[in-house]
């Protein structure tokens, strides 16, 4: 494809698809806010957590560990989410294949070492 033959009209159908599903996502938020019901009252304002009446405040602070962990394993699950594209094409990609994924499981077990040295993965 060079500069001179690219259009711009092979993007019209999804600019149509795009500009529609934003008119229908605000067309329906519209439509719901004309016709719900508008009676608001103590019991229905009042904070609601899993059928419990709160009984101390939402905004308590939460130790930096959840989040450290929570991130781990976000990244670590994702780096694992590689290995299932490798294992469909191993017969493809054969021996430089296999020492790619090597290397990349080594860096994964490094960080993983990293991680549990500085004590990341530790409860307190």
């Amino acid at each position: 494809m060079t500069p001179a033959s690219y259009l711009p009209e092979h993007f019209l159908p999804v600019a149509i698809f795009l500009l529609i599903g934003v008119a229908m996502g605000i067309g329906l938020l519209f439509v719901g806010w004309l016709i719900r019901p508008r009676n608001p009252y103590p019991e229905k304002l009042m904070t609601y957590e899993s059928g419990i009446t709160p009984f101390m405040d939402a905004h308590q602070k939460f130790s930096i560990r959840y989040y450290i962990i929570a991130m781990l394993f976000l990244i670590f699950d994702i780096e694992a989410v590689f290995l299932y594209p490798w294992a469909v094409a191993f017969n493809k990609i054969g021996l430089y294949g296999l020492i790619e994924m090597v290397i990349f499981v080594i860096i994964l077990l490094v960080g993983y070492f990293y991680a549990w040295k500085k004590g990341a993965l530790e409860w307190e």
